[in-house]
């Protein structure tokens, strides 16, 4: 409980009255002898008034509240929280609120001051953001009480338990639900290439139209029902994609909010969707981290909810990634030939070891290799350069763009796929690929 701004304001008048009393006196100016009085009973007045207002707002019940709060929050994204508050207070009263919220998770609008009507439920909400993922637990809610008087304010530390999960960014992916494929996908930035030829897989017969092709005719339906029948082909479905991603210490760049680490699940994310929207199979292996994750590949959108499940509290670590010994396990759990897209950073001290491993898993699988490119070298290899530091900022940047583009074309000299992205473009790029091939029949 602490004093409220009325009564330190009652408190600096007293004062600021007996200290005017006190130097007049010791000026020499004739005062009344009663004013030393009247200011001491007005103390002992006010401080009287504040006991009695103490007891009473320590006798006042707590009001009741709820937290409503989503199961699920996406990483990124703001959500709302609301506070239903319940009492029984025959006054109104103006409250303030303050959701102790963990760390990890970014407010707005708190503290909150709220309104208290006699007989009614009164709401208040604030905003979430959350900047990591994984589970998070809430404990308490402060609650500021006036007394009737309005001299203290009386604080309460309320039990509120409640919990909630972080996943990566899910809701771009409700989004895509209510709208066309075709015109979502094109407002994430995939570039979807016309097909050329036919798909791989026969769909159904149906009536010829002007711009088929007269190989897509089917000479005995056509002769059966006299009238040109055509063949309609699809994309090759009940494949299978499986996420090698490195949870080392190459991922734990930042260069905003979100760590490399977090863009790369958001791009697993959002091609496992796609895919699994196409009737492919989908699955996870981890590696380089403290608890690694494998999933089997499994078709249906059930499995993005597994998947969901899967990394929510995935987090990467300080290790070295093992490429030899990543590969290995992926070959003895993988026998069926799959998309193995390998997420990482690549550095040119992991060039012998990298190729050896990638070219073992391009004997089972189809393998490309997905290399995050951090935002600070486009900007620091673009920025205007005037002094000494930033010329030797500048060729350092380039020096180092130089040697990982060198990595990159002797891993294409040995056929192996790089896509070479900046985190935030990670996940349409994967997407623009991934659709590519397989309406050119290489998957």
């Amino acid at each position: 409980m602490k004093p409220s701004r009325l009564m330190l304001a009652w408190l600096l008048v007293l004062l600021a009255c007996g200290i005017v009393e006190g130097t007049f006196r010791a000026l020499g100016f004739a005062v009344p002898a009663n004013l030393m009085a009247i200011n001491w009973g007005l103390l002992l007045a006010l401080l009287t008034l504040a006991l009695l207002d103490a007891v009473r707002v320590k006798r006042l019940p707590s009001p009741r509240l709820k937290r409503q709060l989503p199961g699920s929050l996406a990483l990124g994204r703001w959500s709302e929280v609301q506070l239903t508050l319940v009492h029984d207070f025959s006054q109104p009263l103006n409250v303030k609120l303050f959701d102790h919220v963990p760390s990890g998770l970014s407010f707005e609008n708190l503290p909150l001051t709220v309104q208290l009507q006699p007989g009614q439920h009164s709401l208040a909400s604030y905003r979430l953001r959350p900047l990591k993922r994984g589970h998070f637990s809430f404990e308490h809610c402060e609650i500021n009480l006036p007394s009737p008087m309005g001299l203290w304010s009386d604080r309460r530390l309320l039990d509120l338990p409640d919990a909630t999960r972080v996943y990566p960014d899910f809701a771009r992916l409700y989004e895509g639900q209510l709208l066309a494929v075709d015109n979502w996908l094109s407002q994430l930035g995939v570039r979807q290439k016309q097909r050329r030829g036919l798909g791989l897989e026969f769909h159904q017969l149906r009536e010829f139209r002007e711009g088929d092709s007269l190989r897509q005719i089917d000479w005995k339906a056509t002769a059966r029902q006299r009238t040109p029948i055509a063949r309609e082909y699809q994309d090759e479905r009940d494949q299978q994609i499986i996420f090698m991603l490195d949870c080392g210490r190459h991922m734990r760049s930042q260069d905003d909010e979100l760590a490399h680490f977090d863009h790369a699940l958001n791009a697993c994310l959002l091609l496992s969707y796609v895919a699994l929207r196409q009737g492919d199979a989908v699955g996870l292996s981890t590696f380089a981290s403290e608890s690694p994750r494998y999933l089997a590949p499994v078709k249906g959108l059930h499995q993005l909810n597994t998947l969901l499940n899967t990394v929510y509290d995935l987090s990467s670590s300080q290790r070295s990634a093992d490429y030899q010994a990543a590969a290995t396990q992926l070959l003895a759990r993988q026998k069926r030939r799959a998309l193995v897209v390998l997420v990482t950073n690549l550095r040119d001290e992991d060039d012998e070891e990298f190729l050896s491993a990638v070219n073992r898993l391009g004997k089972a699988h189809q393998v490309i290799v997905a290399s995050l490119r951090e935002d600070v070298l486009d900007s620091l290899r673009h920025a205007p350069v005037q002094t000494l530091p930033q010329a030797l900022a500048y060729c350092g940047t380039v020096d180092y763009l130089s040697a990982r583009a060198e990595h990159h074309e002797r891993l294409t000299a040995h056929g192996v796929s790089v896509l070479d992205a900046r985190p935030a473009e990670l996940g349409p790029a994967l997407v623009t690929q991934y659709l590519g091939w397989k309406r050119a029949g290489k998957l």
